[in-house]
């Protein structure tokens, strides 16, 4: 990858810099559910008790694209993070709201071959309605950053060459021809990936992309997150965050700065 992309992404590209990530939070569903074997609903109260959490902390959450314009320009040091997977309906319905009311701004990472309809990818789990073509594209208009979930919802890791490409590039395309702008943000389904799928999605002209966990990936096309549950209150939230500053210590300290995935097969 040119540096360019990575300054773009907030990230170090100078030799011998440390590679840090900054802290990004990880929701799915907001909603009252009874039945959550996944553990990824966060009820709206808890969730709004969160955001309060970090407003009076000083900090702001903003979307994955704000946050790291800001890097790039040097004062994100307050700011957070904020990922929604799966492009639930409840994220208009119960997130949003409460976004507007602290001033924060956030990432939907969206599935576009299934808008409108259900997360039937989750087999033992509730069927949770998605977020419909025209919400998508009213949330775009009103400023928030949709981003890519993969066509439908599918695991990178193990696809053929033109699968990745489908997967990410078409998955670009259907979104912004939808929302009429560019999408410059991928988060991997499941949160996997592995070296192939992270140059898949630096070759689709992605600017970033939002894995999990930290990994010898971490970069710009592997940003680690942080898992928010129900409940995660003040103190768990500030214990995951001194988590992951530990984390992405160990990681810098293990090897020195690589390249992108790609510049590392050449």
């Amino acid at each position: 990858m040119d540096a360019e992309p990575a300054r773009a992404a907030g990230l170090p590209v100078q030799a011998g810099a440390p590679r840090t990530a900054p802290w990004i939070l990880m929701y799915h569903s907001v909603a009252h559910e009874d039945d959550d074997p996944y553990l990824l609903t966060v009820s709206p109260e808890r969730f709004a008790a969160q955001m309060a959490w970090l407003a009076r902390s000083g900090r702001r959450g903003v979307s994955v694209r704000e946050l790291l314009r800001a890097r790039a320009a040097g004062c994100a040091a307050r700011l957070v993070g904020l990922t929604f997977d799966d492009g639930y309906a409840d994220f208009a319905r119960h997130a949003v709201p409460v976004l507007r009311r602290f001033g924060f701004t956030a990432t939907a990472y969206v599935v576009p071959d299934l808008l409108g309809g259900d997360n039937g990818w989750d087999p033992e789990g509730p069927r949770k309605p998605l977020l419909t073509v025209d919400e998508v594209v009213r949330l775009a208009a009103a400023g928030w950053e949709i981003g890519s979930h993969g066509l439908g919802h599918t695991a990178l890791p193990g696809l053929r060459a033109d699968e990745l490409a489908e997967q990410t590039r078409g998955s670009r395309r259907a979104l912004e021809e939808l929302v009429g702008g560019p999408v410059t943000g991928f988060c991997y389904p499941y949160g996997a990936v592995d070296r192939p799928a992270a140059l898949a999605v630096e070759a689709a002209g992605y600017q970033y992309a939002c894995a999990i966990e930290h990994s010898e990936l971490t970069g710009p096309f592997a940003l680690p997150r942080c898992y928010v549950g129900d409940r995660d209150g003040a103190w768990r939230l500030r214990a995951k965050q001194g988590r992951h500053h530990w984390r992405d210590a160990v990681t810098g300290l293990r090897r020195p700065p690589e390249p992108s995935p790609r510049e590392a097969l050449r």
